[in-house]
């Protein structure tokens, strides 16, 4: 089974601008696919509606991955996004997340904590704006 990973899912829903939002969500979250960032539940139509805005104000960046763990149904990392934004703008946030993964190797659950390394203080609530 191929299972879906936090840089591969990154990279397609916030770096690479032609691929359909729609067509890199079902690539990698289960229809069920639900998320806790910073305390707040979304639900899969949520999460598509903030990775919309993150695509709207976001130019380009990367994902590091710092630490990863799979095992069994479940996935850990520590990871940092790097971003440009339109604006020139640059926002680094370190990610520890908690994953778990539904029977087709998709992310069917995530909890994430998310800590801005640097950025302006407006950024500070970028893993969860909308």
């Amino acid at each position: 089974m191929n299972r879906t990973d936090i840089r591969s899912a990154l990279t397609d829903l916030l770096f690479t601008p032609g691929l359909d939002l729609d067509e890199a969500a079902d690539r990698h979250f289960a229809p069920d696919y639900r998320q806790r960032t910073d305390g707040r539940w979304d639900d899969r139509e949520e999460f598509k509606t903030h990775i919309a805005h993150l695509r709207s104000v976001v130019a380009h960046g990367s994902i590091e991955v710092h630490d990863e763990l799979a095992q069994g149904d479940r996935y850990a990392d520590r990871h940092t996004v790097n971003a440009t934004k339109t604006d020139g703008s640059v926002v680094r946030m370190e990610v520890y997340l908690f994953g778990e993964y539904a029977p087709d190797g998709r992310f069917r659950r995530i909890e994430e904590t998310t800590l801005m390394v640097e950025g302006a203080a407006a950024d500070r609530n970028l893993g969860s704006a909308r």
